[in-house]
């Protein structure tokens, strides 16, 4: 079985929903072409940006068709798919229609806390079950359990159809464990917009980016730029991002992104509950950042 490679700047795309909170499919078509023409590399739907874990399967459903219709076969679509029971989600993938669907996203359990094994098995049975490469979702501060190095390592030797992962565990030294010793082709995508830089100048192949929703060509240019050798641009480009890269977690992500996107006007700075809008005070900050960018 060949392996498909992914690099390059992604975007984890939000759901954007109208002041009733229901989904906003105009400005979810908006954001999609936006990304899509400003230069993304790939798209991320049903990550854990969208909000998915408040949406229903019609939501769901249509979320997809709509970006899937908007992308018309330009980018690579990478769909989001998790949970914390491996056989409803093994289930789910046997029910999903992969039309359009390049590769799969698969987060690490939430709230159980497995054991590396635990782990390894989980993935093992996932990307036995998918119909298209899988790449790993480690985030620690989310799930509560860490994909180990050598757990990823196993996974990526083993497993043909595991080809790469997006690391947001912030353990610098697990990173480049990983990087060092991976089998060629597979890909180590950052999950972390302010550490994109850093992980690629250690050898890193991409970003699955938040920020690219507001900022699609940047994010894209700055990997670009260290891809060919162009440090001095991608420095740039990083640190201009930088505060706005921090700011916008600071009280609950895609919240803090969708505030931008306000006043981009893109789509409404609506989120679901539990999360809420952010601060005013923090919106202003946020604002006169991107006035000078």
């Amino acid at each position: 079985m060949s392996i498909t490679p992914i690099s390059g700047a992604g975007v984890a795309l939000v759901t954007p929903f109208c002041n009733d909170g229901n989904v906003d499919y105009p400005a979810l078509r908006r954001i999609t072409e936006f990304t899509v023409s400003k230069g993304i590399d790939f798209l991320v739907a049903l990550g854990t940006t969208a909000e998915t874990p408040t949406m229903d399967k019609a939501e769901k459903q249509e979320v997809v068709r709509v970006i899937l219709e908007v992308n018309a076969g330009r980018k690579p679509v990478v769909l989001g798919l998790g949970g914390n029971d491996t056989r409803a989600i093994v289930k789910q993938i046997g029910e999903q229609s992969f039309d359009g669907i390049s590769f799969l996203l698969n987060v690490a359990p939430y709230y159980n806390k497995p054991n590396q094994t635990g782990l390894y098995q989980h993935f093992e049975a996932i990307a036995g079950s998918s119909p298209v490469p899988v790449i790993l979702y480690n985030v620690p501060g989310r799930t509560g359990c860490n994909i180990s190095a050598d757990t990823t390592l196993r996974l990526a030797n083993d497993n043909p159809n595991i080809i790469g992962i997006k690391e947001a565990s912030g353990n610098i030294d697990q990173l480049m464990t990983i990087l060092r010793d991976r089998p060629r082709e597979f890909s180590v995508l950052s999950g972390d917009d302010a550490l994109t830089l850093p992980l690629l100048s250690l050898g890193a192949d991409g970003v699955i980016s938040v920020m690219g929703n507001a900022f699609p060509d940047r994010m894209h240019n700055l990997v670009k730029a260290m891809h060919q050798g162009h440090l001095a641009e991608a420095q740039k480009l990083h640190y201009d991002m930088l505060e706005l890269m921090r700011l916008i977690f600071t009280e609950g992500s895609p919240a803090g992104i969708k505030s931008i996107m306000k006043d981009m006007g893109i789509c409404t700075d609506t989120v679901r509950l539990p999360l809420t809008r952010i601060s005013e005070e923090l919106s202003a900050r946020m604002r006169n950042i991107c006035e000078a960018l």
